[in-house]
């Protein structure tokens, strides 16, 4: 069991009358992924609710700041217990066995224009045998096609745009892989969070999206850009795509910085710090 302590500073500057906020910077409670403890602060005096979709179980903190600067700190422990699997156990899902909450990640979205894709991944990928193989081999061919660059896209950057430029941050890559996963008919969904174990060199701890893909009746972590380890990633948020999961939503005039994230692992129950790492299994930390 690994158990992660981090923490999340957010800073804006509001213009008059003020601005609403909607956050989604809250760990989420996953039959894997156990919230041990969590402080919120928010520097305004202002009222604000956390509520939880009931399908999702992303976590919204919502509320309405006047003008003028507001932090925004959250601090969470987590224990994340991974389920694994053998990567040759487990196989695709009949179309037919799909449970209804998960077709909708089946579809084209917003970011994910899979119906756009279909000769591609067909042509790269219909010949190969079915199941979590199939799935690492999309990951790996988005790793290899696309390279990592800081502030080389922007919020409209959709995957049909990355099979074209070639470059993105790790938000593009799992929009491309799950645009493919779902051409050729795999479950797949994206995932926000942040992560321990990141490339230092990318530059200081940063807000994550990878790809959970629904293999064997669960839901399996991929981390398409390859910057990250998928035993460190502590989950936020699952959606369609960035659409459904963004970490903060403004609606007012408001200036922000960089967020300051720190994260570390601790002494679990047993007294043991177990370093995120990469392993050979197939990890989950969500059934269906």
């Amino acid at each position: 069991m690994v158990r992660l302590q981090f923490s999340i500073d957010l800073h804006y500057d509001i213009a008059p009358p003020g601005a609403d906020f909607i956050f989604n910077i809250h760990a989420a409670h996953t039959p894997q992924q156990t919230v041990l403890s969590e402080d919120l602060q928010v520097s305004q005096n202002v009222p604000y609710t956390i509520d939880t979709d009931p399908a999702s179980r992303n976590r919204y903190l919502r509320m309405q700041a006047g003008g003028g600067p507001l932090q925004v700190r959250y601090a969470a422990t987590v224990d994340i217990a991974h389920h694994e699997a053998m990567p040759l156990e487990l196989g695709e899902v009949p179309v037919c066995q799909i449970p209804g909450a998960v077709l909708p990640y089946m579809y084209p979205s917003r970011y994910c224009q899979s119906d756009r894709l279909q000769k591609l991944a067909f042509n790269e990928f219909g010949h190969l045998p079915q199941g979590y193989s199939r799935a690492e081999a999309i990951c790996q061919w988005v790793q290899q096609r696309v390279s990592f660059q800081s502030n080389s896209t922007h919020g409209s950057t959709s995957a049909v745009d990355t099979v074209i430029e070639r470059v993105g941050v790790c938000r593009d890559f799992a929009h491309l892989m799950i645009a493919l996963c779902r051409a050729i008919n795999l479950p797949a969904r994206f995932a926000t969070g942040i992560d321990f174990g990141a490339d230092p060199s990318l530059g200081p701890t940063d807000f994550h999206a990878y790809v959970e893909v629904y293999l064997g009746h669960r839901w399996y972590l991929f981390d398409p850009s390859g910057t990250a380890i998928p035993m460190g990633f502590v989950r936020f948020a699952t959606g369609r795509d960035a659409a459904d999961a963004a970490f903060a939503m403004m609606f007012g005039t408001v200036s922000s910085g960089a967020p300051v994230i720190q994260i570390q692992p601790v002494a679990n129950a047993h007294g043991e710090v177990v370093m995120p790492q990469r392993v050979n299994s197939a990890l989950s930390t969500d059934s269906a």
